[in-house]
């Protein structure tokens, strides 16, 4: 093995220990409609609204999200687990399929809004950077939908884990 490749399978185990929120980024516009189970989301800045998204360049999402231009980071609850892993590609349910069922809300910007998650944030793809293996998306969000309940869905050590909301529990 050579020292870069050794260097990137040792950043890999490292960054399996960085717990990271559970989301299933999905699109719609003329280039139809996808979606994805991500882990590598985070916050930019509030004002204005932005979140960084970062992709394999080897994904068959790209092509989709520089065509329509518009995403939404669907932020999943503990309970959303088995959508997490059909949007990652781990159940053989095709990418319409996954759309057929009753749990799809369109949002005011026409993107796939997943129903119950903790949160849903549309916007637009503003900037794309590729970055050694990945395209990092900028987005620029315009519309936000909060849920006040529920507890959160992680991944750690190549597994998803829930996160119990300890302040939700003390008032049950």
């Amino acid at each position: 093995m050579s020292v870069e490749n050794e260097r990137s399978l040792h950043f890999r185990n490292a960054m399996a220990s960085l717990s990271a929120a559970v989301n299933i980024i999905t699109t719609d516009g003329p280039a139809g409609r996808s979606g994805m189970t991500a882990t590598a989301v985070c916050s930019v800045t509030d004002t204005p609204p932005t979140l960084m998204v970062c992709i394999n360049r080897k994904s068959a999402m790209n092509p989709i999200l520089q065509d329509n231009r518009h995403l939404c980071v669907n932020i999943l609850n503990h309970e959303q687990e088995l959508m997490a892993r059909h949007f990652a590609g781990m159940t053989g349910v095709s990418m319409e399929d996954r759309f057929k069922w009753n749990v799809w809300n369109s949002g005011a910007l026409g993107q796939p809004l997943l129903k119950e998650t903790l949160a849903s944030l549309e916007g637009r793809i503003e900037q794309v950077q590729e970055v050694g293996t990945h395209y990092v998306y900028l987005v620029g969000i315009s519309q936000i939908i909060v849920r006040e309940e529920g507890h959160g869905l992680i991944y750690f050590k190549r597994n998803f884990h829930p996160v119990m909301d300890k302040s939700m529990a003390d008032c049950a």
